[in-house]
């Protein structure tokens, strides 16, 4: 009787150890879809940034509106799943939490992807709605100056998710 007694006990650390194993699985690639997607979007804001929105004013009036519209459509085929990626791994760390994880750097976090979001869906969106009609070179400058709310929010996020992966 003792005997099966310590063979249910040690089946049942076992067990326990192998439900932590699988929670800790499941953190690991919620973090790395989380950092992967995040590293993306941060390469591709900065190279909208300094790139692709400055070269806009250079396309040309008579094919600018058809450019537009071809422009937002690829982009959102990249950036449209690589976002809700991002805010749904962050979503799954807040909900799981990570041990030594602070809940101080995940809502900091949340609150920069809210700000880039609003950004995006009330002044970028906008922007590129607008220039679907055609080039103006107001809404222009302010789809370029406007997106350094993204190009900063997405680099904090970048510096965050690096001191995550590299904390002691």
């Amino acid at each position: 009787m003792v005997h099966g007694s310590l063979s249910n006990f040690a089946l049942r650390q076992l067990v326990g150890r192998s439900r932590r194993s699988q929670a800790l699985c499941v953190l690991r690639g919620i973090l790395s879809v989380h950092v992967v997607s995040t590293c993306c979007l941060l390469g591709l804001i900065w190279f909208v940034q300094l790139v692709h929105y400055p070269l806009l004013g250079r396309v040309g009036s008579p094919s600018f509106a058809e450019y537009e519209v071809e422009h937002v459509t690829r982009t959102g085929w990249i950036a449209a799943p690589l976002m809700l990626l991002e805010l749904g791994s962050l979503l799954g760390l807040l909900w799981l939490r990570p041990p030594g994880v602070p809940a101080t750097w995940l809502w900091l976090n949340l609150a920069l992807l809210g700000i880039i979001w609003v950004s995006t869906f009330l002044v970028q969106v906008p922007c590129h709605n607008a220039l679907t009609s055609g080039f103006d070179p107001v809404v222009h400058q302010r789809l370029v100056s406007s997106n350094w709310i993204r190009t900063v929010g997405w680099s904090v996020r970048g510096l965050l998710v690096f001191w995550l992966l590299n904390r002691p």
